[in-house]
């Protein structure tokens, strides 16, 4: 099973997922305060970055999350 990465970046209130490992990418704005990140060589979307996030309260601990195929 592939892994997701969640990151939570407190100081910009911006959270970012990748599909992939975290690598270097074409960023796409969608205008909705989403930035896409892209395979520079496929265009596939590989994670995403969303700004002004704000969560409620977040753990204190890693959390991971298992993503299962409908």
């Amino acid at each position: 099973m592939k892994k997701v990465r969640v990151l939570y970046d407190k100081v910009a209130n911006s959270l970012d997922v990748w599909f992939e490992e975290p690598k270097e990418a074409i960023c796409e704005e969608t205008g909705e305060e989403v930035i896409l990140k892209k395979d520079p060589k496929t265009g596939k979307v590989i994670g995403f970055e969303k700004l002004n996030f704000s969560p409620p309260k977040l753990p204190k601990e890693e959390v991971q999350v298992e993503l299962v195929k409908a």
